[in-house]
């Protein structure tokens, strides 16, 4: 079959950004069939694979591919959804510039071809033609509980049910999807996307109970008591970081944990919502990564003029390239090198402006990451109304306060055996960010998979 050497991946269509910061509709409108097909057309079907080596997931992506390259999209489909219970999702918000993508061969002389582009054409092709049907799988009996429904547990989910076990996803809020559905905006990630990505769980048997709180409304010891053999602990990293700085407590100062939910799940930007988020005038963002641009792109969509505030430089944003590229597109503005020292308020308590000192970068630390170092005498101030504060997250410590065995990192992570996902205690696994913290969907996923294998093992005494 002959080869596409074009060094360029096929471009994705994307709504104008002067359309765009008008609208939570999809930022990229995907691939035509024949896009498709002209991109597959680029991979060179290595022997050696070594995308599939970068994948966290090991999604066997030359197959794959090479069924687009046959016009056969429920084929690679099926060949997707062997390894991965998320495909839409991954093919959307899945870092892969920096997994499979940054190992492909043709990103030696080019651009390296367009996985992530053609997994979610994949997916999307699937969704739109066929309907989750039940799944014909061998029950076993066993029934593993799994707490949380990110994209670690729906993940770890998928896998225990493929193998026959009876699993119950159990939710603390009134909507299963954890962080795909409060934490991504609609704009990068439709919520019917991952609402038919959980309807194929259904589909093999998975229950799922919204509205139970593990450690108030249930315990490990209780899910014991009703007969679950084996537990995976997936609830993610809920509980922001904030500055410590004077003023934070002010009205209209938000983490962008809760800016997000109130915009995901409260639909902030909808006419007549009862959310109490004002509609700002101008907002400051604190910090650089994903989850900063994700909430000054979603409040540039309310309307304000939006500025990114973090002490690092531009090439130090840990925020993927293609996000911050579409910030700026949008109009959103970088106050690089700098860091807040105060947030003002009026004589009411509303914020009215951010106080800031001009940053440098000193020399590198163990690591080899330069700390930013401040410049007392350069101090300047923002106007603002509304505050931001994406600087991370730490795992809820409400697991942690309702059950004694849980042995647990200086940073709030479950520890685990990095080999299994056991926890310190027997039959009890976890993954994802409530391990390690903030991190990516894909990693997510593969600390799901490595803790469906590991439970899988534990209860058929594989160990």
């Amino acid at each position: 079959m002959k080869i596409n050497m074009q060094p360029t991946r096929t471009p994705m269509a994307v709504r104008d950004p002067a359309e765009r910061i008008h609208t939570f509709e999809e930022v990229a409108l995907g691939y035509t069939p024949d896009q498709a097909v002209n991109e597959a057309m680029r991979c060179l079907n290595c022997p050696t694979m070594p995308c599939v080596g970068a994948c966290p997931v090991r999604i066997h992506i030359p197959q794959f591919i090479a069924a687009i390259k046959e016009g056969d999209f429920e084929k690679a489909y099926q060949i997707i959804a062997q390894t991965s219970t998320l495909p839409a999702v991954c093919g959307r918000v899945c870092p892969q510039e920096k997994q499979c993508e940054s190992k492909c061969t043709r990103g030696a002389k080019g651009e390296s071809v367009g996985i992530g582009y053609l997994e979610r054409f994949v997916a999307d092709w699937h969704n739109e033609h066929t309907r989750p049907q039940p799944v014909d799988i061998t029950p076993n009996g066993i029934k593993v509980a799994v707490i949380g429904s990110g994209p670690s547990a729906l993940t770890c989910a998928g896998d225990l049910a493929k193998k026959g076990y009876a699993v119950t996803i159990f939710e603390a809020l009134h909507i299963a999807g954890g962080v795909l559905v409060f934490g991504i905006p609609e704009f990068r990630l439709p919520k019917r996307i991952v609402a038919r990505e959980i309807e194929n769980l259904l589909a093999m048997g998975v229950k799922i109970e919204t509205n139970v709180v593990i450690g108030k409304t249930l315990d490990i010891a209780d899910l014991r008591e009703m007969g679950y053999r084996g537990i995976f602990v997936g609830t993610g990293a809920g509980l922001p970081r904030f500055l410590g700085i004077p003023g934070e407590n002010a009205s209209g100062v938000y983490s962008a944990n809760e800016f997000l939910t109130r915009v995901n799940l409260m639909k902030a930007y909808t006419p007549g919502s009862n959310t109490p988020i004002p509609h700002p005038h101008k907002a400051i963002v604190v910090g650089g990564g994903n989850v900063a641009m994700d909430a000054a792109r979603s409040v540039r969509r309310i309307g304000a003029e939006v500025t990114v505030v973090y002490r690092r430089g531009e090439a130090e944003l840990p925020a993927r390239r293609a996000e911050v590229v579409a910030a700026k597109e949008e109009g959103i503005n970088f106050c690089l090198l700098c860091n807040p020292t105060a947030i003002l308020t009026d004589d009411k308590g509303t914020v009215t402006g951010v106080e800031c000192v001009e940053m440098t970068l000193g020399e590198p630390d163990a690591s080899g990451r330069r700390s930013p170092v401040e410049n007392p005498d350069k101090r300047f101030t923002l106007e603002a109304d509304t505050v931001i504060v994406a600087i991370g997250t730490t795992a809820n410590p409400l697991l942690r306060d309702s059950t004694s065995g849980l042995d647990y990192s200086r940073k709030g992570g479950i520890i685990i055996d990095e080999s299994t996902g056991m926890t310190s205690m027997r039959g009890v696994f976890a993954g994802g960010d409530a391990v390690t913290g903030a991190a990516t969907v894909i990693l997510a996923m593969g600390a799901g998979k490595l803790a469906a294998e590991g439970i899988d093992n534990y209860l058929q005494n594989r160990e």
